[in-house]
């Protein structure tokens, strides 16, 4: 029971750091946003800023290697690994999003309203594409709480599966496009935002890498036959 309330727990302080963290892009709603605040030097902010998105990015590529999970069940039940996980995922955006350092400066503004208003859509639109990409796989066993369920009753975790539902038809990595959309279509850019946008596209290609290394190694030739055939973010079949 203490495993299922850990990680209903932790599911809600996930959610509700992820919904903060599109006020906090589209700057909207919350409080602190990507360009809100006082701006200090720019030297400390892009020092700042990237430290905060370097955290995030280690502790998202290196718990999510294989080799760490099997070392780490040495120490925490494999029932809450995953929970464990996003807990830490969820401290360190946290983090970032209490932390950052604003930096201002326009690199460019839509001055027309409706494209201004197009751009901001699309922006959520990606948000969506990210949550509803989620689902589609397997959101509750994604972010731990059907982990901590299945331990509840005793009943053991399935082996995984390979699926390619809705959106995996056309991109291998259709939450890792929801973000890149989102994080990209501003109707004002900022040095900030696109700092911001810059570093979480380029961990993406990297965390597309070792993922991709681990999915070869779960999954064989069945992913392998996959790569061949389906495109990585861009949404196009490659071959019928």
């Amino acid at each position: 029971m203490m495993a299922l309330l850990y990680g209903i727990v932790v599911y809600v302080l996930f959610f509700v750091t992820f919904l903060y963290a599109i006020g906090f892009v589209e700057d909207l709603v919350v409080p602190k946003t990507i360009d809100s605040g006082s701006a200090g030097s720019s030297e400390q902010a892009l020092v700042v800023n990237l430290v905060l998105l370097s955290i995030f990015a280690i502790q998202h590529s290196v718990m999510a290697r294989p080799q760490f999970k099997q070392w780490w069940t040495k120490f925490v039940p494999a029932s809450v690994e995953r929970t464990t996980y996003v807990l830490l995922a969820s401290l360190a955006l946290a983090l970032l999003l209490w932390q950052w350092q604003p930096m201002p400066e326009a690199v460019w503004q839509i001055a027309n309203t409706p494209i201004a208003m197009t751009m901001t859509c699309l922006s959520l639109v990606g948000w969506l594409i990210v949550l509803t990409s989620t689902f589609l796989i397997n959101h509750f066993e994604l972010f731990g709480l059907h982990q901590v369920a299945n331990n509840l009753v005793g009943r053991p975790m399935r082996a995984p599966r390979f699926r390619t539902p809705l959106f995996y038809h056309f991109v291998r990595h259709p939450i890792y496009l929801g973000f890149i959309i989102a994080f990209w279509a501003a109707p004002t850019m900022s040095v900030g935002h696109l700092l911001f946008a810059a570093v979480t596209t380029a961990y993406i290609f990297v965390g597309i890498r070792l993922e991709e290394r681990d999915l070869i190694d779960v999954f064989g030739d069945g992913y392998r036959r996959y790569r061949e055939r389906v495109s990585m973010l861009l949404p196009w079949r490659k071959s019928a």
